[in-house]
């Protein structure tokens, strides 16, 4: 009998299309709008139609299949796949303008200022979303989440002989990227109040437009006959922590989880950044579930200093729908439980046999079979 079962959100309690969608528009702000690069003129909106969007995403992820190469190599955070489809769209202009403006320009870290000096060489160029893949070298095997979130600074070694370390986690260009999807995902009411400012105006966010993967009642019901087996519920997810919780309250879902045994994307970065030498500490790190199976006593330091795979692992469930919650697990030492309802769903099957999941799941309600069978 399980112990403690902790539970991804994205792909598993909550759909991940409005996140993709808000991912999308922050790449394509950064490429169109006017405060950023500025390709082109009557590109850029902030008050986009669905079936803009729906274009724009399909562009800017290339009918998806870009998200699903991201996430097969451990890119689980909305946050870095921002960093890294707009990242290699800034290489690809860069090659179009002079040698030896663009080693001038890259010698200093990429900031929202240094954006606005480029706009001016950049404008009337376009982005090209196909090259993604071929821009990453992977001859000498599959590039991991860790290895694509620093990549760039070997790419800029070879491409122009300068020597960076700027391209990662925690960085200017990084943490431009996630706020700009913030900004999309809240809102600019929210963001304001959040932030303090916002760039742009008449974004309504997506926040409060969340989707269930199962009628919020029949969710309630498996969260409530899982505590009635004495089995603490967690939460470890790639969310901020107001991302997770907004939905999850409105949906009378969040009381079902214990307050001690929640951690978010905003617990990983407070920890990146008090231990940067640790970081990137988001999934597939374990870290995200160490600190939820340890508990609210824990420090950061203590959840990174645990010896690994924990003892008691046949206790733990993690419930997830990603190969990186599958990689967090395994490093845990603790059961996994895939559910097929991520971005790839039934076709996601085949890779979690491949990979050995304990469980595969068509969705998290067949849960209730599994602990009571």
């Amino acid at each position: 009998m399980y112990q403690l079962i902790l539970f991804d959100v994205d792909g598993v309690i909550l759909s991940e299309e409005r996140c993709f969608d808000a991912s999308a528009l922050a790449v394509w702000e950064l490429l169109y709008g006017p405060h950023f690069l500025h390709l082109t003129n009557n590109q850029y909106s902030t008050t986009p139609k669905e079936e803009t969007i729906r274009s724009i995403r399909k562009q800017v992820f290339q009918d998806d299949k870009i998200l699903d190469w991201m996430k097969d190599r451990g890119i689980n955070a909305n946050w870095d796949m921002v960093y890294l489809v707009f990242t290699t769209q800034l290489m690809m202009l860069l090659e179009k303008l002079d040698a030896s403006f663009a080693r001038d320009w890259l010698s200093q870290p990429i900031t929202e200022q240094s954006l606005l000096e480029l706009k001016k060489h950049t404008y009337g160029l376009k982005p090209d979303f196909s090259i993604f893949t071929s821009i990453f070298d992977e001859s000498q095997g599959e590039l991991n989440r860790d290895q694509l979130l620093v990549y760039f600074n070997q790419f800029v070694k070879r491409q122009y002989g300068i020597d960076v370390d700027y391209f990662s986690r925690i960085s200017s260009l990084w943490e431009l990227g996630s706020s700009v999807y913030q900004e999309w995902y809240f809102g600019e009411d929210l963001f304001r109040q959040e932030e303090g400012y916002a760039r742009t105006k008449g974004k309504k966010g997506f926040l409060f437009q969340e989707i269930a993967l199962a009628p919020i009642e029949e969710l309630q019901q498996l969260f409530a006959d899982l505590q009635a087996q004495n089995i603490t519920l967690g939460i470890g997810t790639g969310r901020p922590l107001l991302e997770m919780e907004v939905p999850l309250r409105e949906m009378k879902l969040l009381p079902y989880f214990a307050e001690n045994r929640i951690v978010t994307a905003s617990d990983v970065v407070l920890a990146e950044n008090t231990y940067p030498e640790e970081a990137p500490l988001g999934k597939p790190h374990p870290f995200t579930y160490v600190l939820g199976y340890l508990g609210e006593k824990t420090t950061d330091n203590l959840a990174l200093q645990l010896a690994l795979p924990i003892e008691n692992g046949d206790k733990v469930l993690v419930v997830g729908d990603s190969v990186a919650d599958f990689l967090a697990a395994r490093k845990m030492g603790c059961r996994f439980a895939a559910t097929l309802t991520g971005l790839t769903g039934q076709a996601a099957r085949a890779k979690f046999e491949e990979l050995g999941a304990d469980y595969i799941l068509d969705d998290v309600r067949q849960l209730r079979s599994l602990i009571t069978g």
